[in-house]
């Protein structure tokens, strides 16, 4: 029982801390960013993506733009835009999701009052043509009277600056029978409206503010705004008042004292009911992703050229697509989503009854479902097998889910983030705590080794640790060792920061790149590397993982040199020696200090060869038994050595890639390179010379035709004997070439 007791005790804490937060007495933002989500999921997956036809668009579009000239138009366009809509096409409302500021002068009425009562104040017939052109040409006047007695609601916003825009006025403030409670609705100080005749003449307005979360996404719109102690209906609200035919707000307050749980529009054609949170907001019922209202151009409006079936007793919102105009939102359906589509769809999730609800029990509902789920998985999991425990985690979080998409299909919103965060945390800690115990000698066994081998290996071997020891053995194994090149100029010319910055980013990147191969990384030796393939973990491929290794390690270096370059740090230049062969291999050291490593003569040979490289100009050098166990791999032998230690001579190859990676033209220079080595192991020097001057031509940048034709010109002047020449063996008498 004791050692359930910290299992227990985190399920408590756990369905405690949650509990905080459900009631308001902290804030997990986590859970927070999850309810978003999730509700966000919801939507997408219930959404029924079908186009709405009772609300259209009238849309300024591009093709209205070009037909009509750049936005602003003005105020005679717009009046024969809304007289189109409205005589002749008999939409049922207009919602502008546009406001309109600022006079139109346009006209250029003012220069010619300016002129009447100027230099022309004298000449009567001026003055008289330009009171009898003053009602053609008052554009604000036209658009004004255009607005009186049609069924319009003019678009405004509110703003955290104090005041309204000069000359503009709100529409008239919603009365109500009794008090709102304070501070349920959203308050704005500041707004910028529409002109004060513009908004006297039309029927109605509406603010377009919707509530943006702390995602950034908008779910809700505030149905009702404060300003100044006034209350103002939202855009799709004010019309929804038109639409059921002089409409008065009603809040719905269930007890005394409660907040307000929906806004009722009553009017002559009927009721709708609109249910708000506690922040007074609705929620935007999204049909679908853009499009799931029909759009009709501006300009097909104006010219007659629209659809009358698609327009007549319609609801229309004119808004705005084109480039630089479209006012676009991050939504749960899309994240450009136009903002003149929120308005419809709460204005459609009205008329269809589908606005979704957050009751104030669903409080309540929460946390009968966190305790519920959260305590029946705390004291039940401890004492559970795995698979019992997951089967019963699945089955609660089943009913949670089928209990919330139920609720869904009549319209109300549970929040389900708490009791699934409560169930996945308390799930997963008693899962880990399990393993705990139960692999604690496997995870002592990747303690390990960890250190040496990449992730991918240490849980291979663990699932068979007695498999696995540090012992030292013998075994057929590939090692590879790197080194950069005159690192010591490189370090005297940075300063210490900055190296350590350039070698750290080098060193991340190599490790990497064998990691990923499956290498033991053996250690670092300043800016060398030492790594090998075949233990612990046996590999029969390891001399070829070891020289994909070190075509993939140039291959990085290349693009790193970009980077540092960027940095104003040098571009780094690796030698690469590989050898195969058989490796002791082992935890070897002193009491005082051990590695995992490997020793041995092959070994040995892979560090000088690391050492010449740059003596053939090479980025790799590899032997022959590396060579030969890789196949698919196409290499260029580079030379016959002896290296210090070492009686007999052995050969030594380039890597050059895949046998589909390297390219017909470089396959012939090899063929031909292959020629010119074979004449020049037989002595033929001019034929060699032939050869290898053909291919320094085509490769001028290749240092080892250069190599060779300089042996060929000292083998000139002092030809070997025939004893001495032993097939053009070269001899290295240090252990190391860097």
């Amino acid at each position: 029982m004791k050692r359930l007791l910290p299992r227990l005790l985190f399920g408590v804490l756990c369905i405690a801390s949650i509990f905080g937060h459900v009631i308001g007495n902290w804030q997990i933002p986590l859970l927070t960013l999850l309810d978003n989500y999730s509700y966000d999921v919801r939507t997408r997956a219930f959404m029924p993506d079908t186009l709405d036809e009772r609300i259209v668009i009238v849309d300024i579009d591009e093709k209205s733009l070009g037909e009509l000239g750049r936005w602003p138009w003005n105020r005679k366009v717009m009046s024969d835009l809304i007289r189109q809509l409205t005589d002749e096409y008999r939409v049922a409302v207009i919602g502008f999701d546009i406001v309109f500021a600022e006079r139109d002068d346009s006209s250029g009425l003012p220069v010619l009052e300016s002129l009447a009562s100027g230099e022309f104040r004298n000449n009567v017939e001026f003055r008289r043509a330009v009171e009898a052109q003053r009602p053609l040409l008052d554009y604000d006047r036209i658009f004004a009277e255009t607005l009186r007695e049609r069924p319009t609601v003019l678009g405004f916003h509110f703003s955290e600056r104090p005041g309204g825009s000069p000359g503009s006025a709100l529409p008239p403030p919603q009365q109500f029978p009794a008090p709102l409670p304070a501070g349920q609705f959203p308050s704005w100080p500041g707004y910028g409206g529409n002109l004060a005749a513009f908004q006297e003449a039309a029927a109605s307005g509406g603010h377009f503010n919707p509530k943006i979360d702390n995602d950034g996404i908008i779910r809700r719109v505030p149905l009702l705004a404060e300003n100044d102690g006034k209350y103002y209906p939202a855009l799709s609200l004010a019309m929804l008042q038109l639409l059921v035919g002089q409409g008065e707000l009603h809040p719905y307050v269930p007890a005394p004292g409660e907040p307000v749980e929906a806004i009722d529009v009553i009017g002559l054609r009927g009721m709708v009911r609109l249910p708000v949170d506690g922040d007074g907001c609705a929620l935007i019922p999204y049909r679908g992703r853009e499009g799931s209202f029909p759009y009709v151009s501006a300009a097909d409006v104006l010219a007659g050229r629209a659809d009358f079936e698609q327009l007549f007793g319609r609801i229309v919102l004119i808004g705005t697509s084109a480039p630089g105009l479209k006012d676009l939102r991050a939504t749960p359906v899309g994240g450009s989503y136009p903002g003149v589509e929120t308005h419809a769809n709460l204005l459609a999730g009205a008329l269809d009854g589908s606005v979704k609800e957050k009751p104030y029990y669903m409080l309540a509902a929460e946390i009968v479902a966190l305790i519920l789920a959260g305590g029946i998985l705390a004291l039940s999991l401890p004492f559970m097998s795995p698979l019992r425990g997951t089967l019963l985690t699945l089955g609660i979080f089943g009913i949670l889910v089928a209990a919330n998409f139920a609720l869904w299909q009549v319209h109300v919103v549970m929040p389900i983030a708490s009791a699934t965060l409560a169930i996945l945390m308390i799930y997963v800690f008693n899962a880990a705590w399990g393993f705990f115990w139960e692999s604690n000698a496997k995870r002592q066994f990747t303690a390990l080794f960890g250190q040496y081998v990449p992730p991918e290996l240490v849980d291979e071997m663990a699932k068979n640790p007695e498999e696995y020891s540090m012992e030292g053995r013998n075994a057929d194994m590939s090692v590879l060792f790197s080194d950069v090149r005159n690192f010591t100029t490189i370090s005297e010319g940075l300063p210490p920061r900055e190296l350590s910055a350039l070698m750290n980013e080098y060193l991340g990147a190599m490790t990497l790149i064998i990691q990923k191969h499956r290498g033991t990384l053996d250690k670092y030796i300043g800016d060398a590397i030492m790594a090998f393939w075949g233990a612990p973990v046996a590999n029969p491929l390891h001399a070829r993982e070891a020289v994909m290794t070190a075509l993939e390690m140039q291959r990085r270096l290349r693009s790193l040199g970009e980077t540092f370059a960027a940095k104003g740090w040098p571009v780094l230049k690796i030698g690469i020696g590989i050898n195969s062969g058989t490796m002791t291999v082992g935890d070897m050291g002193s009491s005082v200090r051990k590695s995992y490593t490997v020793m041995g003569d092959a070994v040995n040979l892979g560090a000088r060869l690391e050492g010449i490289t740059k003596e053939y100009g090479v980025g790799i050098a590899v032997g022959e038994k590396t060579r030969d166990a890789c196949p698919d791999i196409v290499f260029r032998e580079l030379d016959k050595v002896r290296v210090k230690g070492k009686a007999s001579a052995v050969s030594i190859y380039e890597p050059l890639g895949t046998t589909e990676s390297v390219t017909p033209e470089r396959m012939e220079e090899l063929a031909n390179w292959s020629q010119a080595l074979t004449r020049y192991r037989e002595q033929s020097w001019a034929a060699a010379e032939t050869i290898l001057r053909d291919l320094q031509r085509k490769a001028p940048d290749d240092m080892l035709y250069r190599v060779y034709l300089e042996r060929i010109a000292h083998l000139r002047e002092l030809p070997p004997g025939n004893s001495e020449w032993d097939e053009g063996v070269t001899s290295f008498n240090t252990k190391q070439a860097r």
